[in-house]
């Protein structure tokens, strides 16, 4: 199976959120899984426009790294978001990115991939961080299977301690065994039906204004 990581930190893979998001791979590269990892550190992903292309056309219109990462988030059967705790939210580099994958909910287009998140903070409160990742990732289709964090204030320099980095490495095998398993989400699977309930409606009520998305429908989907 494949792997993508978008690690969304002006750090990029070489602070905390990298090196944690990095373990998470390491775990899954040790059962089998391919892994390829995107760092959106600034000007890489720029913020959504809402000009309605993705919609109207099925392309976003801006010219940026954005497509390069979606085209592998698309290829890969697995999706890894990590960020910073940036005052109790994800970072502005992964919000742009998470923010430009509008087309993505709209046409449930991660339906069959598997997901997870990974959070880093000075000083607490991942948790709400983490779950709205997973939570981005099942309204995309996704199956979410868990999550891991650190607090750095606790921690000196980015040595995990043992505890964080089994997680980590356990997340990553967790991945891999979810995605050869088949399995549902028990926490997140109700979102998912919940939501896609949503977009149907949505997309046939905007049939006339959004004709990729119609078209997608009633092609790749049961409209």
């Amino acid at each position: 199976m494949k792997i993508a990581a978008v690690v969304g930190s002006p750090r990029g893979v070489k602070g905390a959120t990298g090196t944690l998001a990095k373990l998470v791979l390491e775990g899954a590269e040790a059962v089998g899984a391919a892994v390829e990892i995107f760092a959106v550190k600034g000007q890489e992903v720029k913020p959504c426009k809402a000009c309605d292309a993705c919609h109207r056309v099925g392309a976003c219109a801006q010219k940026d790294a954005f497509a390069t990462i979606k085209a592998a988030v698309d290829g890969a059967d697995a999706i890894l978001l990590a960020t910073p705790n940036y005052i109790s939210h994800v970072s502005a580099q992964l919000k742009a990115f998470i923010d430009r994958c509008c087309g993505a909910v709209h046409l449930q287009s991660f339906e069959r991939k598997y997901g997870a998140a990974v959070v880093t903070s000075g000083g607490g409160d991942e948790a709400p961080i983490a779950d709205y990742m997973n939570r981005f990732l099942a309204v995309c289709g996704a199956v979410p299977v868990g999550s891991v964090w650190a607090t750095m204030g606790q921690i000196q320099g980015y040595d995990f301690p043992p505890e964080i980095r089994e997680k980590a490495l356990a997340l990553g095998r967790r991945l891999v065994e979810a995605f050869e398993a088949g399995e549902s989400s028990p926490d997140y699977a109700w979102l998912t039906l919940q939501f896609k309930e949503r977009m149907r409606s949505l997309i046939n009520w905007r049939r006339d204004e959004w004709p990729y998305e119609y078209e997608y429908w009633k092609t790749h989907k049961d409209l």
